[in-house]
């Protein structure tokens, strides 16, 4: 408790308050803004925020565009209409909690939305900008979960900003790397993020934002996404502070490959799709191209060390601290992934598991045992669940927090969320959970195991929480205790993105990470 917070047994000390959220109202007045590339059109809401969506950021990256970096978006003329999400990016249909409101789906995908407070009396506001996740296959930023009312109603500018995916975000190629001016290839992704940082420095001023106060952020892939900004030396200038929700790109989650072998990657891929050279691989349709990058073992997302984007892997950048300098919050769920990863389809008792961390671990297995205990089958579930949730996701971000606060100069937040699922809604009955927050309604399509026992928070399921769009999600039957736990996580997150810091007067105190001493 002293290094991470751990929100949900935190907020049981705070007062019985109501905190429930009311669903975001509609489209009210229209309203304008005019941003270097001409004026845009979009509305203020009943609550007085302005929304913006759908406003491109880069040239659609078609044709001869497809795997170069995104190009700066070209002028307008008239008032061009910035009151619908834009096409999400190319993906396949991955995790049951992606719930889109985009305009369909397209190659043409470089797109950001904006919400922002009336223009301040005073001064320019502080920026959030948030990538979503869906491990850099899946994901738009249109999803309910991640809308910036109520954090705009912090006096915060926020964005959501789409990137590319899969084969056409990652794809690294000896041919790709020759017509670069950088020789490197494989990045475009991680690159349109950034496009959109420097979009954001040239245009936030119109929405009343202030670019010297911009906070990145983002959960999964997102949060990965936010370590490696963080370690670009073409991007750590562009922003003031970050937060990670659960992952960082360091082994063993999405760690990036070299250039070499993600070129030689890319070459076999090529050979799958029957290509013989870059402009036969361009000239394949998107959604064959999908297609074919879906097949098992076709193509692999991650990133890679191109000499460019990423000078050297991650955690080197961290340890040697040539990273940002900015200050960081960041955390994982108690339960990121269930027992099962490591417990396959046995029982969780203690005789299994036992059996299963030998396999894993060899001659080391006793000391891991000490480190998880397993002689009941309650301590196994447990015991399965952290270890499985490490293996996944926790340790890099645990690593990402550590590094940081060694080398960072600025002070690092920790937290564990720890908040269950509630029962879901009476029209959900029948559904089956799924991770995170989805959900399957079909019979055909429930799968074959139940869903494992709740042993605490899952995978993505802060998202909501920490934005205050609880509201939003229509599956799940709130109670209370949600509502308090994502007023609190709601007020430190704004708290941060306004000073770098989420303490704020009137609230338990969260103690920064003590260098070196993340536990």
């Amino acid at each position: 408790m002293k290094t991470f917070l751990l929100l949900f047994a935190l907020v049981q000390l705070t007062a019985a308050t109501s905190f429930a959220q009311t669903p975001r109202h509609p489209a009210a007045a229209p309203v304008q803004v005019k941003i270097a590339n001409g004026e845009l059109e979009g509305n203020t809401m009943a609550s007085g925020i302005r929304s913006f969506k759908g406003i491109p950021f880069a040239q659609p990256p078609v044709g001869g565009l497809r795997w170069k970096d995104p190009q700066p978006v070209k002028n307008w003329s008239g008032v061009l209409k910035a009151d619908h999400f834009g096409p999400n990016a190319m993906q396949k249909n991955v995790f049951g909690d992606m719930l889109f409101r985009s305009a369909g789906m397209s190659e043409d995908c470089l797109y950001l939305n904006v919400w922002a407070p009336a223009a301040p009396a005073k001064g320019k506001l502080p920026v959030l900008v948030y990538f979503y996740g869906g491990g850099f296959i899946a994901g738009d930023g249109s999803e309910a979960r991640y809308d910036g009312e109520a954090m705009a109603q912090k006096g915060i500018v926020v964005l959501t900003v789409n990137y590319r995916l899969g084969v056409f975000g990652f794809l690294a190629h000896p041919e790709l790397s020759k017509e670069s001016p950088h020789h490197s290839s494989g990045n475009y992704g991680l690159m349109d993020q950034h496009a959109a940082l420097r979009w954001v420095k040239e245009n936030i001023a119109a929405f009343g934002g202030d670019p010297k106060r911009v906070t990145i952020a983002g959960e999964s892939a997102g949060s990965i996404s936010v370590s490696a900004q963080m370690v670009s030396p073409i991007s750590k200038a562009l922003f003031a502070g970050a937060i990670g929700e659960s992952g960082a790109m360091i082994k063993p989650t999405l760690a990036p490959l070299s250039l070499a072998e993600n070129e030689k990657n890319g070459v076999a891929f090529a050979e799958k799709a029957k290509s013989a050279s870059l402009e036969a691989l361009r000239a394949i349709p998107a959604a064959a191209l999908l297609d074919i990058a879906a097949q098992p073992g076709a193509f692999s997302t991650g990133a890679t060390v191109d000499g460019y984007f990423l000078p050297k892997l991650p955690q080197e950048i961290f340890a040697a601290g040539e990273q940002a300098k900015v200050p960081l919050l960041a955390g994982w769920n108690s339960a990121e992934v269930p027992y099962q990863v490591v417990m396959g389809k046995d029982a969780p008792t203690p005789e299994n598991y036992v059996s299963k961390v030998k396999q894993l671990y060899g001659d080391r297995a006793e000391e891991v045992l000490k480190l998880y205990p397993g002689t009941t089958d309650a301590e196994v579930l447990q015991s399965a669940t952290d270890l499985s949730s490490d293996r996944f996701i926790v340790y890099s971000t645990w690593k990402w927090i550590d590094l940081h606060s060694k080398t960072g100069g600025k002070p690092v937040y920790g937290y564990i969320f720890g908040k269950t699922k509630p029962e879901m809604t009476e029209e959900m009955k029948g559904a089956v959970p799924g991770l995170a927050g989805g959900f399957t309604k079909s019979a055909a399509a429930q799968p074959v195991q139940k869903a494992p026992a709740q042993v605490g928070a899952p995978h993505a399921f802060e998202i909501e929480y920490a934005m205050g769009n609880l509201a939003t999600n229509k599956v799940y039957a709130w109670k209370e205790d949600d509502f308090k736990v994502s007023a609190l996580m709601l007020q430190y997150f704004a708290n941060f993105i306004k000073n770098g810091n989420p303490n704020a007067a009137g609230m338990p105190v969260w103690d920064a990470v003590k260098e070196g001493q993340a536990k």
